[in-house]
């Protein structure tokens, strides 16, 4: 089981747990504020863009090429941004942390 820490837009931090899914379906599933999710997880919008820790890019690597032309139409762009549809939860990304773009 993996434990997630999501730093959200109305300034919480939110340990959740999962054992599969995608963060998205995780932080949607709690109502985790900032994530929409609104394509369903097909990486076809940006409303699950987060930040990932930068010492911990390395668990999730770098985003694939559809899922970076979606980022490039989100705000707030950085070198550590991902799509949370994207990562799948596994017991590799345990103890990650993500915060929530606005």
């Amino acid at each position: 089981m993996a434990k997630i820490i999501f730093n959200t837009t109305d300034e919480q931090s939110l340990t959740l747990e999962a054992e599969s899914g995608s963060l998205m379906q995780l932080a949607v599933d709690n109502g985790v504020a900032g994530i929409d999710g609104d394509c369903g997880g097909v990486c076809s919008c940006a409303t699950c863009h987060v930040f990932v820790n930068e010492e911990q890019m390395a668990l999730v690597g770098e985003a694939g090429e559809i899922e970076a032309d979606m980022l490039e139409l989100a705000d707030n762009l950085a070198p550590n941004s991902r799509l949370c549809c994207q990562i799948a939860v596994s017991d590799e990304i345990d103890g990650l942390i993500v915060t929530v773009a606005q």
